[in-house]
């Protein structure tokens, strides 16, 4: 037993489990996310032709109730042709999207869903503002390019939670690397429809043709069965004709299937800050916004001959591989006279005469020899720029008199000894350097640098300053619900008062998981679930049951201690 351990014991709170934290299929209790495992899913043969190309997951912060994973394996028990993820302005979810969707072999397009005419962050708000706008990549240079529109936007507002998307900036940018759809009832053109009329609606439309060209804008229709859809779609295939662009078919899918609309409103009534029972009146009439199969969609949106067809079509064309984006490092200013990689042979030669003598009379046998090898490999590979930017930070810090080792496999490069990023002589110690880098590996190297915590801002607005803000930015982390904060902000959601809630977050272990129900697979801990199965608590079991649906969902979006790219 661990201090840890003995210290929860004797101040009677639940222990947990001796031995490796339980493997959740979310990060909910590991720093580190497994692999992706699919379930045992047979595909639908013989289905109509259909994409889903409007579609959220959980990455939209309180707005999706599926996680992407869940969202691609029922796109391949529904026989979809293809499946994009457009969750609200950013591409959090996409690396699990497309890991899973791999496995499966569906098809994958990315996009977001962009909020135009934001004023402020949009949390305790029951209908937020803003108007919506679909994007999907056409190919990795579109992905490139909404990145950096997302990027751009969020970086202008100077609070989070409030990106600044103008059109006329979008325009500029897609350069017909887009496909965009008008939206959902949030859109520009269908919230004029119901707004102010068809001919402000029409205005909108051209708007939007003239700022993305007419064959990269079509008008999306769907139905939720709501009163008001029929009619709504009806004027906007109207509209879509006289604009001369196309109808596309799409489900505005919020989850993956019917049964996580309870979640989803609970999601909704945590975002607006409200009960379930104080947001009734903004709440969809129905649990509609799941993924559906081409033949479902084509039943209900049959008096719209090629809607569904031609999402399908749209699926098709712009799906790719994430495997193929490969971000591109900054250029690595050199001086006059002098490449990227014969200013890294300059300091290397620098760096190998003080560790290992003179080439010729080098005090190790062989030490020139690895780092011939080295530098070409690395002249090969195109990386020499990466080793000048992790060189340029370990000497600032040396400068700076900061604390800087690197660590990792870079200790296996002779190379990276000479740069003085490592300490270790890798020549010496008979190091793989093809552990470090080598052809068969994909990407750049990964050299990871420690510098000392009291002094690591330092080294952060240094590389802000050297390399400027939209090329350098610290990493990301994604704080997910856990069973505190499941308990505490579902039972929010269902209307029980503050002082409950506490209470009840109080019975659950903070890093334990929830199984209530006791269905297999959800990750719980036996020691949280015996105590639920034996009554030693209070928390009603509506609470219990959202709880452990959220647990591992992502929340918000954090900023890592030291991490940065």
């Amino acid at each position: 037993m661990t201090w840890a351990q003995l210290e929860r014991a004797l101040s009677d709170r639940h222990p947990r489990p001796i031995g490796p934290k339980p493997n959740y299929d979310n990060a909910a209790a590991s720093r580190h996310r497994p692999a992706y495992e699919p379930p045992a899913v047979r595909r639908r043969t013989g289905a109509v032709p259909y994409a889903e190309l409007h579609c959220h997951s959980n990455f939209s912060f309180l707005d999706g109730a599926s996680h992407p994973e869940e969202l691609v394996e029922e796109a391949v028990r529904l026989g979809l042709d293809a499946l994009a993820l457009t969750d609200h302005d950013g591409m959090y979810g996409v690396v699990r999207f497309a890991e899973a969707a791999k496995v499966l072999g569906v098809p994958t397009v990315f996009g977001a869903e962009l909020t135009l005419g934001l004023t402020r962050p949009q949390n305790g708000i029951p209908d937020p503002e803003g108007r919506h706008l679909v994007v999907l990549a056409r190919d990795p240079e579109g992905y490139a390019r909404l990145c950096r529109a997302i990027t751009s936007a969020q970086m202008a507002s100077g609070e989070k939670g409030a990106p600044r998307f103008q059109l006329d900036d979008l325009a500029g940018i897609h350069a017909g690397h887009w496909q965009v759809l008008t939206g959902c009832r949030k859109g520009a053109v269908p919230a004029a429809l119901v707004a102010e009329g068809p001919a402000v609606a029409a205005r909108r439309l051209d708007t939007l043709v003239r700022a993305f060209g007419r064959e990269h804008v079509a008008v999306e229709i769907w139905d939720h069965g709501d009163p008001l859809d029929s009619t709504r779609n009806d004027a906007l295939v109207v509209l879509a004709a006289h604009a001369g662009v196309d109808v596309v078919a799409t489900n505005n899918v919020h989850y993956a299937h019917p049964d996580r609309r309870s979640l989803a409103t609970a999601l909704a009534a945590v975002r607006a800050r409200r009960s379930l029972d104080a947001l009734e009146g903004w709440l969809p009439g129905a649990g509609t916004a799941f993924l559906r199969s081409g033949a479902e969609q084509a039943r209900r949106l049959a008096r719209y001959p090629g809607a569904v067809e031609r999402a399908a079509e749209i699926g098709r064309a712009c799906a790719f591989d994430l495997a193929l984006i490969a971000p591109n490092l900054p250029d690595y200013p050199v001086p006059d006279g002098h490449t990227e990689m014969t200013w890294l042979r300059e300091l290397t030669g620098r760096g190998a005469a003080g560790r290992y003598g003179p080439r010729g009379a080098e005090r190790v046998l062989g030490a020139y020899r690895q780092i011939d090898h080295e530098l070409d490999l690395i002249e090969q590979l195109g990386f020499p720029g990466y080793f000048l930017i992790v060189w340029d930070i370990v000497e600032f810090c040396r400068r700076s008199n900061i604390y800087c080792q690197g660590r990792g496999s870079a200790a296996n490069s002779a190379v990276c000894f000479a740069l003085g990023i490592t300490n270790a002589d890798a020549v010496s110690l008979k190091l793989l350097f093809e552990r470090f880098l080598s052809p068969e590996r994909d990407g750049p190297p990964d050299i990871d640098l420690d510098i000392e915590h009291e002094r690591r801002e330092e080294a952060i607005q240094y590389v802000y300053a050297r390399y400027g803000r939209d090329k350098a930015a610290q990493v990301a982390n994604v704080i997910t619900y856990r069973a505190k904060s499941a308990v505490r902000e579902m039972g929010k959601a269902l209307g029980h008062a503050e002082d409950e809630v506490n209470a009840w977050s109080k019975q659950v272990d903070a890093w334990g998981a929830l199984n209530p129900t006791g269905t297999e697979g959800s990750g719980g801990d036996p020691r949280t679930r015996a105590t639920i199965e034996a009554g030693d608590h209070d928390i009603p079991v509506p609470v219990l049951v959202l709880a452990e649906q959220v647990q591992g969902y992502p929340r918000h979006l954090g900023i890592h201690s030291g991490g940065m790219v």
